[in-house]
């Protein structure tokens, strides 16, 4: 599993950072029987189908150190992952008091480079290298919910299952920028937009 890991996102994992990432793997089982965190059914494929498929968004870091901002960080995923994995800051932003709950107490235990804002992406503040949000909104909607969070210079990193082009093309329409679709490397009919230098047309 650790090779699966270093293949999908690119880089060596050191045997600190696997164990960490399996410690997080048996404390979103627990909350799971306790807040519905992810599906049931999915507890059987959660290596491939949520960490694996997390990891892979850590292939695009724009730079060593880049800080990354996860909006409706929900279970951790992909926010917790990547905080795993990368050596800069990351911010997860989540809404739901016991979520975000739940998400503190994995970054303490885990002595995580990262921090929790329990608020609406709208309302949170800061600049970031990297924003990334999984099974959130439309490409559209992450956009108008976190362009206040951009350098200028960020790059979206945004997992869209099979509707990544047809979201990009919509989003186009109020959207400028350099825009692309990477194919997702768990499931070769998904697709991850990437963006950067984004701003509303007319601006």
């Amino acid at each position: 599993m650790k090779e699966r890991i270093e293949e999908a996102c690119g880089r060596k994992v050191s045997r600190e950072t696997f164990e960490r990432l399996f410690a997080f793997a048996d404390l979103l089982k627990g909350e799971t029987a306790r807040q519905n965190l992810i599906s049931a059914a999915s507890l059987e494929t959660l290596w491939e189908r949520h960490l694996i498929d997390s990891a892979q968004l850590v292939r695009f870091e724009v730079q060593p150190g880049a800080s990354w901002v996860d909006i409706g960080a929900g279970a951790g995923l992909p926010g917790i992952v990547i905080a795993c994995l990368v050596d800069g800051p990351v911010t997860l932003i989540e809404p739901r008091r016991l979520r975000a709950e739940f998400l503190q107490q994995v970054i303490d235990k885990l002595a995580l480079n990262a921090r929790v804002i329990a608020a609406k992406a709208e309302k949170a503040s800061g600049r970031f290298d990297m924003i990334t949000a999984r099974a959130v909104a439309s490409v559209s909607r992450v956009l108008e919910i976190s362009i206040h969070l951009s350098t200028g210079k960020s790059c979206w990193v945004l997992p869209k299952g099979k509707s990544g082009q047809s979201e990009l093309a919509k989003a186009r329409v109020t959207w400028q920028g350099m825009f692309h679709v990477e194919l997702s490397f768990t499931d070769r009919s998904s697709e991850i937009v990437i963006a950067t230098q984004v701003k509303a047309r007319g601006r």
